[in-house]
């Protein structure tokens, strides 16, 4: 069975808008922790976390669906996708580290 185009743009626009989200939450906690409100940060970390949940286990039905033997169509919106949550990853960490700094600072 084969994932088609419409199934496909679904799936990505769905890792897209999760990420997406969760990037926000990430950059409004490291606004909040510049301002020394941590509970704020912690809170708003916690949200994102969830969001970026949603999205890992959105990509990895996908990747399930190919290891299984299903052909998923490549598009430049699924790279994107892919591109998106990653960088979203990685903007977790370093808003966490900074947070960690403001903290020690503060």
């Amino acid at each position: 069975m084969t994932m088609t185009i419409e199934e496909l743009e679904f799936t990505t626009l769905e890792i897209v808008a999760y990420a997406g989200d969760a990037r926000s939450k990430y950059i409004q906690a490291l606004n909040f922790a510049n301002e020394g409100k941590f509970d704020e940060a912690e809170n708003l970390i916690k949200e994102a976390s969830e969001f970026i949940d949603e999205a890992h286990k959105t990509q990895t039905k996908m990747i399930q669906m190919e290891a299984a033997g299903e052909k998923i169509p490549m598009s430049f919106l699924t790279v994107h996708a892919q591109d998106h949550l990653m960088t979203v990853m990685l903007l977790r960490d370093m808003v966490q580290n900074f947070i960690n700094l403001y903290k020690k600072v503060n």
